[in-house]
């Protein structure tokens, strides 16, 4: 079977480590590491022992995928490009800078059969994997991203840079539709916000509380989802998940809940993305991520942003 041709343009911090999964992957054969940077570029593809390309548009007719890891502002010109030329793209996150050019995007994707997947890589957490069954009706989630500054990701703000992880999360485990968006952000390092906090209630009643973060002196990655008789905690970072419930008869004065706990190995959830996007090509199914949920998550993005800005004094 021939194997799926794929590149990946931008080689900078995410882009070395998509190229190396796709360096690993049978299915796949990496012809092409593309960047304007020519040594960054260069030096990665002698890595990963593959081609480089400085000009993207040089790829059309010898790929049938690729991975778009360029600077945010690029993924719509870069995206496009791909899909007008039938190749697969799966897009870092945040897909695009606008909802608006997202859909373009999927529309694009639809109108010709192709996949476009959205980099949303904690989808793939196996913390959040082994979870999942344990959810029904969520009522309250409450979720803390922080990080030190770092610059990278710091040409769009906080909320497109670091909360976006989470409010996709968020939209994959709630049902119905975000009614009412209370925000606010600051800027504390850059131009733009850095740090912002994010009221989001739903149609269905369930309510989510988001705080981000890049000017964070440690690292925070959690997630903590409250329902009837139930609260579990999920550690991104670390891998641990506990679960504290209450099987027994609701009008006991005194409730015993039961406590468990598990840590997995943090594993490699940007590896099984990669895998995934191949997967969902060679195989024809539906992405994990789709190029809709990656709108979904910018749509609901964008309401924070306004909201912050309309707070701004």
């Amino acid at each position: 079977m021939r194997k799926l041709r794929v590149a990946v343009v931008g080689a900078g911090y995410l882009g070395r480590f998509h190229a190396q999964k796709f360096h690993s992957i049978t299915a796949a054969d990496l012809v092409g590491i593309c960047d304007i940077d020519a040594e960054a570029g260069g030096d990665l593809a002698r890595t990963t022992e593959t081609a480089y390309y400085a000009d993207y548009r040089n790829l059309a007719g010898k790929v049938d995928a690729v991975t778009i890891a360029a600077s945010t502002s690029a993924h719509y010109e870069l995206a496009k490009f791909f899909l007008e030329n039938n190749v697969h793209v799966l897009v870092e996150k945040p897909m695009t800078n606008t909802s608006a050019q997202g859909r373009e995007l999927t529309t694009l994707a639809d109108t010709r059969g192709l996949k476009l997947q959205v980099g949303h890589v904690e989808r793939f957490n196996p913390a959040l994997l082994s979870a999942r069954d344990r959810l029904g009706a969520v009522q309250f989630i409450e979720c803390h991203r922080l990080a030190p500054f770092k610059g990278r990701g710091a040409d769009v703000n906080v909320v497109l840079d670091l909360m976006i992880h989470d409010l996709d999360v968020i939209l994959s485990l709630v049902t119905g539709e975000p009614s009412l968006v209370s925000a606010v952000g600051i800027s504390v390092l850059t131009s733009s916000v850095d740090i912002a906090n994010a009221r989001v209630e739903f149609d269905t009643g369930a309510i989510a509380n988001v705080t981000a973060s890049r000017v964070s002196t440690s690292t925070q990655r959690k997630f903590r989802v409250f329902q009837k008789h139930q609260y579990l905690s999920i550690d991104f970072g670390s891998g641990e998940v506990q679960l504290v419930a209450h099987t027994g008869n609701a009008s006991e004065e005194q409730p015993t809940p039961t406590q468990e706990s598990w840590n997995l190995e943090k594993g490699d959830a940007l590896a099984a993305e990669v895998a995934s996007f191949v997967e969902s090509i060679l195989e024809n199914k539906p992405c994990e991520v789709s190029g809709h949920d990656g709108v979904a998550a910018l749509e609901l993005a964008e309401e924070i942003i306004a909201d912050i800005e309309r707070r701004k004094f």
